[in-house]
């Protein structure tokens, strides 16, 4: 059976999940440490970093858009995620980039990187109780991307247009770890709630919301479907 290597709150690894869930792929996965990775993680990927899909026991596919891109060529005879014409799929990749990069700089990783790692990091590499700024400044921005999903949400039915596409699991990744620690202000963005609702409710997003952290339990809204 095909492989995902992932971290529970790694957005990049819930984006690959969702993925595989939503193409009807069934995996096993295995838990790695971005803050301890594994000689065995570098054997796969040089740069040490999850997810890494494990096609078969010879055929590594690491980089969560390498893999997207793979997914999608491989996987996609009942189900497109980068579905449209040539206009429709770069609108796709376009947003998928806007949650991957720059939404990723501005909140995800600052969270996981306060949140989680430093708590894990021996006090030599920077570990240690979180920067506190960081963590406000992560929530503010927070709020403009918040607004920006509501932007969309009102233009289309999903985030990219009519159908579901991977630019909403990509965002829904991202989102859904500032959920798990409770940092996201739903009730002053109704649109963008109402869109995150219905794509947490989907069968796809159910394994996230069993997901925890040793030692820090998940907000107490984020498994809830009617937050």
């Amino acid at each position: 059976m095909p492989a995902l290597i992932h971290f529970a709150l790694d957005p990049f690894s819930r984006r690959m999940r969702l993925a595989l869930a939503e193409y009807g792929v069934g995996v096993d996965f295995i838990e790695e440490t971005p803050w301890d990775p594994s000689h065995d993680l570098f054997e796969l990927n040089p740069a040490g970093t999850v997810p890494v899909y494990l096609e078969d026991s010879t055929s590594p596919v690491s980089g969560v858009e390498a893999i997207g891109e793979f997914l999608e060529e491989t996987k996609s005879a009942r189900t497109r995620l980068i579905p449209g014409d040539v206009f429709a799929r770069a609108e796709v990749r376009r947003i998928v980039g806007w949650f991957d990069v720059k939404f990723y700089a501005e909140v995800s990783e600052p969270l996981i990187t306060e949140r989680v790692i430093r708590r894990y990091l021996p006090r030599e590499n920077g570990g240690g109780g979180p920067d506190m700024g960081r963590v406000r400044q992560a929530a503010q921005r927070l709020r403009d991307h918040l607004g920006y999903i509501g932007h969309l949400a009102d233009h289309h039915t999903w985030l990219a247009g009519e159908v579901l596409s991977l630019a909403d699991l990509a965002a829904a990744a991202h989102v859904s770890v500032a959920d798990y620690f409770g940092d996201v202000p739903w009730s002053d963005y109704p649109s963008a709630k109402s869109w995150y609702q219905r794509i947490k409710s989907r069968p796809s997003f159910r394994p996230l919301l069993a997901d925890t952290v040793r030692g820090m339990a998940p907000s107490a809204n984020y498994a809830d479907l009617d937050f």
